[in-house]
């Protein structure tokens, strides 16, 4: 069995994937809405053989599959107002996350920026960092607890705080394109790029101060699609296709 490449990484999970956008690995229809349970199952099982493999792991969950506080404001709700919105469904993602990961006898713990403590912990790194060493799958909610700032950007922040060796960006696609590869057949695709390339291309695939706080740390950002079963594992062990992002 490959050993993995790194030993501690937060990995990236947007709420569109959780809604099940493109439907699960067995065929049924998925949405832009919600959650489908058969998408949280089978990325809890990815978590939980990742786990196995000895790789201690941090999850940031974002709250698109609910609420999305800059397309939000363009509809008439102002921006902070969405966003904090936005904050609250990241928690709603990352609870649910946190029972399918236990429903298969492993431990799970969620933390929140925004504190609710009848629903569950406050975030503070060094409790954190006890979870991690404890063999617990940590689920990071709430973003940072602040607005205008995006899910990214809280997994880049989280990984340099707790130690992480990289961040694992769980997309809908095989790596970063230079366009919308569905959109555009001539989009290229790119197999290593520097911080600092991915910032003067102007891609989408992370905001800029999500890539600028990973050069400013030096922390690897690797994107691979979340499609197939055990994406996450086979990425982490090398396998598939992705896109490394480094210094």
């Amino acid at each position: 069995m490959a050993k993995p490449i790194y030993r501690r990484v937060i990995v990236k999970i947007s709420g569109e994937v959780l809604a099940g956008r493109n439907g699960d690995h067995d065929g049924n229809p998925g949405g832009d809405f919600g959650i489908q349970q058969a998408t949280l199952e089978r990325i809890a099982v990815d978590l939980v053989a990742t786990r196995a493999l000895g790789v201690t792991l941090g999850v940031v969950v974002g709250g698109g599959n609910f609420m999305r506080g800059a397309s939000a404001s363009k509809d008439g709700l102002p921006r902070v107002t969405g966003d904090m919105m936005g904050m609250l469904a990241t928690v709603m993602n990352a609870l649910a996350l946190e029972a399918a990961i236990e429903a298969l006898q492993v431990p799970a713990r969620t933390m929140s920026a925004l504190a609710m403590p009848e629903v569950c912990e406050t975030y503070e790194r060094r409790r954190a960092a006890r979870h991690l060493e404890q063999g617990r799958v940590l689920l990071l909610a709430a973003g940072t607890g602040n607005p205008f700032f995006t899910t990214d950007t809280t997994a880049v922040l989280r990984a340099a705080e707790l130690g992480a060796q990289a961040v694992l960006k769980a997309t809908d696609v095989d790596g970063i394109y230079s366009a919308d590869p569905k959109k555009d057949a001539r989009a290229k695709r790119y197999d290593r790029l520097t911080h600092a390339e991915a910032l003067e291309r102007g891609l989408k695939v992370m905001d800029a101060t999500a890539f600028a706080l990973a050069r400013e740390n030096r922390m690897p950002i690797i994107v691979f699609s979340i499609q197939g079963k055990g994406a996450i594992r086979a990425t982490l062990r090398g396998e598939g296709r992705s896109t490394v992002v480094s210094s």
